[in-house]
Order: C-alpha cells, then sequence, then structure tokens
C-alpha cells in the first residue's frame, strides 16, 4: 500500500460470478512448479483498448499476449477487475461484476485460458477489507439490525448508524472524475463473512468447479495484508487469513499467495512465520535500489535475502502502481535504467516488471487535493507508438473530469514508445529482453543462494547466485565515470564466461578484475 504521504492505496475486493463455459484452443501443459517466472504487472485501464472507448481492457491484454511473451515474461498480475465507481477499481459497487470497461465474464476466462495455453500464470489481486455505500452490505444493513448482512461491516454505534472510517481515519474518497463515496471496514471476524471469502476465493480457483484450474487463478495477491486492520481488528493471522489460505490449498495445494505487507519497510518474516503466504513485497531492496548507493544497496540486498525462509520468496521489483516511475528524476538517463532492470532481474527472488517500465515510461505523484487523481501520472496509457496516437491507446483519464488537461506524459516522439525501441538493439526495451533472457538460461539465479561480494569500490557492487561451484556473479557500476574494480570469488581454476559485459573469458585465477565504463554492467558465470 502507498505511504502516508499519498491518498491512499487502493484495495482490492473481487467476487464470484455466474459463467458460460467459454471455447478456446487446446491447453497446453500448466506451467510447472520450477518454471522460470517473471511477472508483468499491468494496470490494466492503461495498458491496451480492444474496442475504441479510450480503455484498456481483458481483450487488450490477450491480443498483446504475443508482445508480453517476446518481451520474456511468464507471468501477469492484473489491478481490480471488479465494478467500482474508482477507475483504479479499488472500491467495489458491486462484488459480483468485472467492471463493464474490461469486458465481460467470458471475455476473463477467454484470457486465462490463453494465458495457460500458452504456459502463462494468472495472479488476481485480492482486497476483501473494504466496502462503499453503493454495496448491498452497507445499503441493507445501515439502519437495519436485522438485515442478514448487519455484522458484515464495521459501524460506530451499536444502532448502526454510523459505518466506521477506514485507514487515515478516511470516510469516503473523490474520484477524480469528482465523484464522492462513503468507504467503511468490513467485519473480518464475522464466521459469515469468512465463508463469504472463502467461496469467493475458491471460486477463482476453480471457476466451473471441475478440479482442472484450466480457468482458475494460479495464486492471488493479498492488498493491504494486515494482522491488525488499522488497529481495529487485532490478530487475523490466526483468526482469518491462516484459515483462509489454508482451506483453499485443500482446493488447489499449488497456490500461490502473494502478500503485500502494510508496512513497507518489513522484510515480511511475519507474514512468511505467522500469515500462511508464500512471497512478499521486497519495498525494502526496492527503494534502495533508487538511491543508486552501493551501501543501501548491499545492505537491503543482504538483510532481505538472508531473512527470507528457504521455502519463501521475495518479489523483487523497482516500481508498482503506487509509486513513482523508476525513471522520474533520472531524465531517461539509460545507464541508471539499465542498472534498475539489471538489479530488478538478477539479484533473485520473483521479479516483476511494472508495464511500461521496459520502455522508461515517467511519471510521479500529482498534487491535486484530495483527489485519487494524484496516481494517474503513474498509470497512464501504455506507450506503443512514437506519435502516441494510434489504435489501443488508452487514453481514459483525458476523457472527463476537471483533470482531464491536467496529464501530459504522453509526449510524442521522445524515443520512449515500443514503436521506437523494439528494433534499436541498444534500447532499453531490448536490454529488458537480454536481461530475461540471462535469467531463464541460468536457474541458479533463482534457486542459489544469495550473496554480496565486497570489493574496494564505493561505486562498483557487486554480488552472486551460487549452488556448489556453479556461481553467476553480477557488477554495476552506480556512477557515470569508468572504474576499475577487483572482486574476489572462490573457485580457483574455474571457468569464467561473460555472459553480459566488456570482460573477456577466460579461468578464474584469484579475482576477478574488471575495467567498466560508466554506469556499466558485467555478468559473468563460474563453473
Amino acid at each position: 500500500m502507498k505511504p502516508a504521504t499519498s491518498l491512499l492505496v487502493f484495495l482490492f475486493l473481487v467476487l464470484f460470478f455466474s459463467i458460460a463455459n467459454a471455447g478456446s484452443k487446446p491447453l497446453a501443459k500448466r506451467p510447472g512448479r520450477n518454471r522460470e517466472e517473471i511477472i508483468y504487472h499491468i494496470f490494466q485501464r492503461s495498458f491496451y483498448d480492444s474496442n475504441g472507448d479510450m480503455q484498456g481492457d481483458l481483450n487488450g491484454i490477450c491480443l498483446k499476449l504475443d508482445y508480453l511473451q517476446r518481451l520474456g515474461v511468464t507471468a501477469i498480475l492484473l489491478t481490480p477487475l471488479y465494478e467500482s465507481v474508482f477507475y483504479h477499481n479499488y472500491f467495489a459497487s458491486d462484488f459480483k461484476k468485472i467492471d463493464p470497461a474490461y469486458g465481460t465474464m467470458h471475455d476473463y476466462l477467454l484470457l486465462i485460458k490463453e494465458l495457460h495455453r500458452r504456459r502463462m500464470k494468472f495472479y488476481m489481486d485480492m482486497e476483501t477489507q473494504y466496502v462503499t455505500e453503493d454495496h448491498t452490505w452497507w445499503k441493507d444493513g445501515i439502519n437495519n439490525l436485522k438485515s442478514p448482512f448487519s455484522d458484515y461491516i464495521l459501524y460506530d454505534d451499536i444502532a448502526h448508524t454510523t459505518p466506521s472510517a477506514i485507514i487515515y481515519n478516511l470516510k469516503g474518497l473523490l474520484g477524480y472524475d469528482s465523484v464522492y463515496r462513503k468507504i467503511t471496514t468490513v467485519n473480518l471476524y464475522s464466521p459469515k463473512v469468512f465463508e463469504y471469502n472463502y467461496q469467493l476465493f475458491k471460486f477463482w480457483e476453480d471457476p466451473n468447479g471441475d478440479g482442472k484450474f484450466d480457468d482458475g487463478v494460479d495464486g492471488f495477491r493479498l492488498d493491504h495484508m494486515m494482522d491488525n486492520l488499522d488497529n481495529k481488528l487485532p490478530d487475523l493471522f490466526a483468526r482469518f487469513w491462516r484459515p483462509l489460505l489454508s482451506k483453499l490449498r485443500m482446493v488447489n495445494p499449488k497456490l500461490k499467495i502473494i502478500a503485500e505487507q502494510a508496512n513497507w519497510g518489513s522484510i515480511g518474516q511475519d507474514y512468511f512465520a505467522n500469515g500462511g503466504v508464500d512471497r512478499v513485497f521486497a519495498f525494502r531492496l526496492a527503494f534502495a535500489i533508487r538511491t543508486f548507493k552501493k551501501d543501501q544497496i548491499a545492505a537491503a540486498a543482504d538483510s532481505t535475502f538472508m531473512l527470507t525462509p528457504a521455502n519463501k520468496q521475495q518479489v523483487v521489483f523497482i516500481e508498482n502502481h503506487d509509486t513513482p516511475r523508476f525513471s522520474y528524476g533520472l531524465n531517461g538517463e539509460i545507464g541508471h535504467l539499465k542498472i534498475g532492470a539489471a538489479l530488478n532481474l538478477l539479484l533473485g527472488g520473483v521479479p516483476s516488471i511494472y508495464y511500461g517500465q521496459e520502455l522508461g515510461m515517467s511519471g510521479t505523484n500529482a498534487a491535486l487535493g484530495s483527489t485519487d487523481a494524484n496516481d494517474i501520472p503513474n498509470r497512464s496509457a501504455f506507450e506503443w507508438y512514437k506519435s502516441d496516437h494510434g489504435n489501443g491507446i488508452a487514453y481514459w483519464y483525458k476523457v472527463k473530469g476537471p483533470w482531464r488537461n491536467t496529464f501530459n506524459n504522453d509526449v510524442p516522439d521522445k524515443g520512449i514508445s515500443f514503436e521506437e525501441q523494439q528494433n534499436d538493439s541498444n534500447s532499453l526495451w531490448n536490454f529488458y529482453r537480454k536481461m530475461i533472457a540471462i535469467r531463464k538460461a541460468n536457474p541458479i539465479i533463482t534457486k542459489g543462494t544469495y550473496k554480496t561480494l565486497q570489493n574496494e569500490n564505493a561505486k562498483v557492487f557487486s554480488f552472486m547466485r551460487y549452488e556448489g561451484n556453479k556461481k553467476v556473479v553480477v557488477a554495476v557500476n552506480l556512477s557515470d565515470k569508468p572504474e576499475t574494480v577487483s572482486i574476489g570469488v572462490e573457485g580457483i581454476g574455474s571457468k569464467w564466461n561473460v555472459l553480459y559485459g566488456d570482460s573477456k573469458p577466460g579461468m578464474l585465477n584469484k579475482d576477478i578484475n574488471i575495467t567498466m565504463p560508466g554506469y556499466g554492467i558485467e555478468v559473468v558465470r563460474i563453473d
């Protein structure tokens, strides 16, 4: 979730629908447990518009799966899909409907089956802690102690006349289009709410209930997961989350649960030990990478990977839908952007790329007052074309609302588009492809043990992933000046192969001695 300086991280509530069977091509074998995983995080309203309404949609994602596979990603994570008055869909008006701008349940099932046919995975965002005044639980429960939903949300009084505020004591939120909605907290202590959540999550695991999971999610992202929800509902790991996740794994034991820890400074040990999750987001590492300071990156990497249990994983990222773009403030300096890409993809864990990150898209939070429009610059239209105009461009935020002319990230002919970068061998987009290919070809980056490698140069950060005598060593020059570095690595007599960079292959005698250009990156494998 967002830090306190931002309005609010918006919360995910996705629920069950009636289903019509969807036809598709024959399904390939589902992704294997040990297959390399590269997640692509999509703000789908801004990705690709398939029907000309300026709203990115499910069919648009399906049309761009070739693009994603060409880039090298193997899984997608979407922001919420359910119907909501808010553009980010984090507060539902109806749990049982997909936002019509995204498509239908039929479109959703076609996307899932096509992903699985391509041996790609799908992760669904879930946040069931908050509802708006449009929700049935609110409308039927308020002032009605006899309502079947009387204990589904929290109230400030025993007569149920005043639904409780949410995080930061907010009573509601103003949308970018000036629509205001009241919001309240769900009572996760209620047995009825627990059962509702179980049926909801179970539905998404296996929509048609046939036990094959070809139409189901591969995992869930739990937004704003807390043991003590906003200091109102303590002990939720034991009372709600662990029991829920245990029951869900009885349906599909291969299900992966990713928690967004509420405290972004946390490495997530309590989520692993007590929350029952498989993965958390490596926020501390993401913020350290943005500093381009060797000591901060090394300290964050050491602590993050050292404190992660062997059977758990960190999701390594450098930007997401709640943070300013990594490129912002770097003036498009491609050396910095390539360092970010290399660390994102080679440090280990499970890497996540935020849509447009691979192009160097930029943006940061606006300052428009108490409105969710402040985050739109971080969630703007994917830049498919040099002209910033053409089929599929999702300029939904330029259609209505008092700020529709405020967001000017979309500037043509600036080098930040897929059209401009795809055929340029030196582009950021092609660099991402190279780093992804290196990762896939060297599973030790995923399976091996992390170690920061010491060197005497304050500008060069070096580390390795190793398993037995096999090692992948990475060095990045964090400065814009050439630097010479000597990196001590055990394994005298081992063969040294260059995977990326300017060094020469050979035999390891004592240390790896390299002269690196400004913002240089070296990746070597030692066998």
